[in-house]
């Protein structure tokens, strides 16, 4: 099997020292990963085709009309497709064909209380739990895993239907926020593409965050899943 380990962007997501955590498991599943510092490879057809599965971290950055096409012809004919926060649903925001691909797209994350802001990061640390939903409790990437809590970005997402959702988490009403009932918003979803497969994980904003057990495991296993498979089922 072959991986291919796409980085870059935004530097807060430390895109380099996150795909880093995840290169071992690769290694150690049986995967050669050929790592890439730019979304170019994409336009390579050749390269696509021997790649069975895409691993992403490219926080907002550019691609090229090329470059999202041949992203999306490898996932049409099979190749697999995933990443985690950032990395997969705040890239490219100016392609509405990338958008289209994985199916949701960052909208925001609320932030604390204006009076309890100091001006990080953390500003946008809330807790929040990820709920399974019921196809979440019997597929594979999520099975046997509760329901479990995060302090970190969460994350708001604009999607559509093609969507399975695995996870979901609620954002509430609170009176410094102008909405008036609790969202609803996917956490962990996958899409099938033509015979690809897409995973979404959107926990994820630092390297903390992907080192929990849930969110690392879940990540895990949608790499494998994700991966190129003889059905494509």
């Amino acid at each position: 099997m072959r991986a291919l380990v796409v980085r870059g962007g935004w530097e807060g997501h430390r895109p380099v020292e996150a795909t880093e955590m995840f290169i071992p498991f690769l290694r150690g599943s049986g995967y050669a990963v050929r790592v890439e510092e730019s979304p170019e490879v994409y336009a390579d057809a050749a390269e696509m085709a021997a790649t069975d599965l895409v691993v992403q971290c490219v926080t907002m950055s550019r691609i090229s009309a090329e470059q999202v096409a041949g992203l999306r012809a490898a996932v049409e004919a099979g190749t697999g497709l995933t990443g985690w926060h950032g990395g997969i649903v705040d890239s490219y925001r100016a392609s509405s064909d990338y958008l289209q691909l994985v199916g949701g797209q960052f909208a925001t994350h609320p932030g604390k209380e204006p009076c309890e802001r100091v001006g990080d990061q953390e500003d946008n640390y809330l807790p929040h739990t990820v709920h399974l939903t019921d196809l979440g409790r019997q597929h594979e990437i999520t099975a046997g895993i509760d329901d479990f809590d995060l302090v970190t970005e969460q994350y708001w997402v604009l999607h559509d239907d093609l969507i399975d959702v695995l996870a979901t988490t609620t954002h509430p009403t609170r009176e410094w926020h102008p909405w008036h009932r609790p969202i609803t918003s996917p956490a962990i979803w996958t899409r099938r593409w033509g015979k690809g497969r897409v995973v979404v994980t959107t926990p994820g904003h630092s390297l903390d965050v992907l080192e929990h057990a849930s969110v690392r495991t879940v990540v895990e296993r949608g790499m494998r899943w994700a991966t190129r498979t003889g059905s494509a089922s």
